[in-house]
């Protein structure tokens, strides 16, 4: 292992794909089960841009540049300490030609690409809205979790903003969501073309839902056959032991 890239309070993680490894705090927020559940589900042609919406360690941009192939791969993060980690782990694993780590706001990233830039879009957000609660502003974690520098609706207006027409929108929430989600997805061109829920065992409610769309799509969703989180092992570790990781409340 090369402690050379870690910094205090970090740790060199094993992806399980392609000798791949994540830089992660030993006290923060590591990547979960929802992040690799939307990298099994992302399909996307070859030769696409991806960019993935609040990127935090990394870890999409990770896990989808061995599982497509795309033809570069964005990550934008707007915590500074999380990005610089993202950016080390990307140097690590020799994908700096491939995978592309920016610190900064991706409400931001028409400005930065100019529309209809993207084939196509992924991004696992935060799940909770800002209630009367207090939350740290600036707690990693909080800002994981809940909607401190984006909405709903701000995320999809920027998606659509810089998705290609015909673009792909991949995202992973939460199920009672889902009609604030559609709305806004509709609102701003992006036709939902199909939803998998996924339920921690059979006989219990759905707590994740993954998301496709396409960017003036025409009116069709399918409904996928769920998916069981007690028997799920990732396409890249059939048939061998892994461990997963926390999922955002």
């Amino acid at each position: 292992m090369d402690h050379t890239f870690l910094k205090e309070g970090e740790r060199l993680d094993d992806l399980h794909i392609n000798g791949l490894k994540i830089i992660q705090q030993t006290n923060g927020f590591c990547f979960g089960i929802d992040a690799v559940l939307l990298s099994d589900y992302v399909n996307v042609e070859k030769n696409t841009k991806i960019v993935d919406l609040g990127t935090g360690t990394g870890i999409l941009p990770l896990l989808l540049s061995a599982k497509t192939k795309a033809s570069h791969i964005t990550g934008i993060e707007i915590q500074p300490d999380v990005a610089q980690m993202a950016k080390r782990s990307v140097e690590y694993n020799k994908l700096s030609d491939k995978i592309s780590i920016i610190e900064g706001d991706f409400l931001k990233a028409a400005d930065w690409f100019g529309s209809k830039y993207f084939d196509a879009v992924v991004t696992n957000p935060p799940y909770t809205k800002v209630g009367s609660g207090l939350i740290n502003p600036t707690d990693s974690k909080a800002i994981s979790r809940h909607e401190i520098h984006c909405t709903i609706e701000s995320l999809i207006f920027t998606s659509s903003k810089i998705l290609k027409d015909y673009g792909r929108f991949f995202m992973i929430h939460r199920p009672e969501r889902l009609v604030d989600i559609f709305y806004y997805m509709r609102e701003y061109k992006i036709e939902p073309k199909s939803i998998r829920l996924v339920h921690p065992k059979p006989g219990k409610p759905a707590n994740l839902v993954l998301i496709y769309g396409l960017k003036f799509g025409n009116p069709q969703v399918t409904v996928e056959e769920p998916l069981y989180t007690v028997n799920y092992i990732p396409k890249n570790m059939r048939g061998k032991e892994g461990e997963f990781y926390e999922t955002k409340d």
